[in-house]
């Protein structure tokens, strides 16, 4: 890991402890520097919607970051649980947006989709990924920040695995668990 990227990935971590000790500003300051990697999961994340969604990726990014500022006990550790948390926080935006338009509209089929690997997922129904997000509660908090990590943010294994200090081949054996027990969870019908 280069040095820019060291410094950059310290910043975030000072800032992050100074809005934990109650500094107003940091969170201010914050942003301008994780942004663009919050724009590159708030795209991922929308790329699996159905098409014509009505939030963009700028507005995604800027209702989760409030969503995460307005919370009243923002309590994130460091860059990768602050990352964990952001695409989080924008997969509620999206189950929100969806409910919404869901009580809107009523009704409606939905198609199956497989939980891939990142960018290669297929479009979410709304009523699937209120089903899937509903699944992911019931996993454990490690399966469930590798699935937010993988799936959501589009991060590949060794990435996540460097930011929860574990090893690639845990990252990967608990991706599977999650992946089978989320598809038996959804598709209950089809795994027996």
């Amino acid at each position: 890991m280069g040095s820019g990227k060291r410094e950059i990935e310290a910043d975030v971590t000072r800032l992050l402890e100074a809005a934990r000790d109650g500094e107003g500003t940091a969170l201010d300051r914050l942003l301008p520097i994780v942004y663009d990697e919050l724009r590159r999961i708030a795209d991922l994340e929308l790329r699996r919607e159905a098409p014509g969604h009505t939030l963009r990726a700028t507005g995604l990014v800027h209702e989760a970051y409030m969503k995460l500022v307005g919370s009243t006990a923002l309590e994130v550790n460091d860059r990768a649980h602050f990352f964990s948390v952001a695409s989080r926080a924008m997969r509620q935006v999206l189950v929100d947006h969806a409910r919404r338009r869901k009580s809107a509209k009523r009704g409606g089929g939905w198609a199956r989709t497989t939980l891939n690997e990142g960018a290669g997922a297929r479009d979410f129904d709304t009523d699937e990924l209120l089903a899937l997000n509903e699944a992911m509660e019931q996993l454990d908090p490690r399966q469930r920040q590798i699935v937010d990590l993988q799936f959501f943010a589009g991060l590949e294994g060794a990435e996540i695995a460097e930011l929860l200090g574990m090893s690639e081949r845990t990252v990967r054996r608990d991706w599977a668990k999650a992946r089978a027990w989320l598809y038996r969870s959804m598709y209950p019908d089809e795994a027996e």
